[in-house]
């Protein structure tokens, strides 16, 4: 157990909760070491199915915590927010996020790096760094694979704020809900990701990340190479007689 962060099992989903509340759960230097050491611990765990990321109290994120930048640990920053702002490409197993509140700056770049997103309709976004001489650098590339690089340019340029609805029309969110509903419909879907093929995530994350920024012949090539180890592999084998015999499959590399 982290002072910063909260670490719960349930059942396959590894539940990461950013715990500063009092903080808006800025990310200080701390928090970010832990949640990328226990999110890459989480891709060698063969008990893990999907990651979850939530915040304690009103806001999701408030970004990172301004009390450091003019202090010694600000050093270390650089480096560990490149392998934070990264974990949606770099990560074998889904992401799912749970909104609530504020998710600004930072928390908007954390928030993007799931492949899920799901949003209370009180949430908030914006990539407010420009409001202080900053422009989102290492956050940038993650918003910009979900709502496009122009998109991404006119939110860095303003610094403004968007709620939760025209952050699903800009494709950031994919599934809004009320907030009281917002921590059992995350859940729901990362249990629903957790219970698939692990053989097949793990392949077409690979895919994706391998695929990104080729041209449409080496894009095919991969999915090419992706697509027959799965027709190959012993989960789609047990997937095809688990359809046929009307029954849930028994995924054998759960077992590896």
């Amino acid at each position: 157990m982290s002072e910063n962060l909260r670490i719960e099992r349930q059942g396959r989903v590894l539940r990461l909760v950013l715990d500063r509340p009092e903080k808006r759960n800025a990310l200080n230097l701390a928090l970010c070491r832990e949640l990328v050491k226990q999110v890459e611990e989480a891709w060698r765990d063969h008990g893990v199915g999907a990651i979850l990321l939530a915040g304690e109290g009103k806001s999701f994120c408030a970004g990172m915590d301004l009390t450091e930048m003019l202090s010694p640990e600000a050093a270390g920053l650089t480096h560990i927010h490149e392998l934070l702002f990264t974990i949606g490409v770099r990560s074998s197993k889904p992401i799912v996020a749970a909104v609530q509140g504020a998710a600004l700056a930072g928390g908007t770049g954390l928030a993007a790096n799931a492949h899920i997103l799901v949003a209370a309709e009180d949430a908030t976004f914006g990539l407010t760094e420009i409001r202080l001489g900053l422009w989102p650098f290492v956050v940038f590339r993650a918003v910009a694979l979900a709502v496009g690089e122009r998109r991404a340019v006119e939110l860095s340029l303003t610094g403004r704020t968007f709620d939760a609805r025209e952050a699903a029309q800009l494709g950031l969110v994919d599934c809004l809900v009320p907030p009281a509903d917002l921590d059992a419909r995350a859940l729901e879907i990362a249990t629903a990701v957790a219970a698939a093929s692990p053989s097949a995530v793990r392949g077409g994350l690979a895919y994706l990340a391998e695929s990104r920024g080729r041209s449409s012949e080496e894009t095919g090539r991969i999915a090419y190479q992706y697509r027959a180890e799965l027709f190959r592999s012993p989960d789609f084998a047990e997937g095809l007689r688990a359809f046929h015999e009307k029954r849930a499959p028994r995924w054998p590399s759960l077992e590896e």
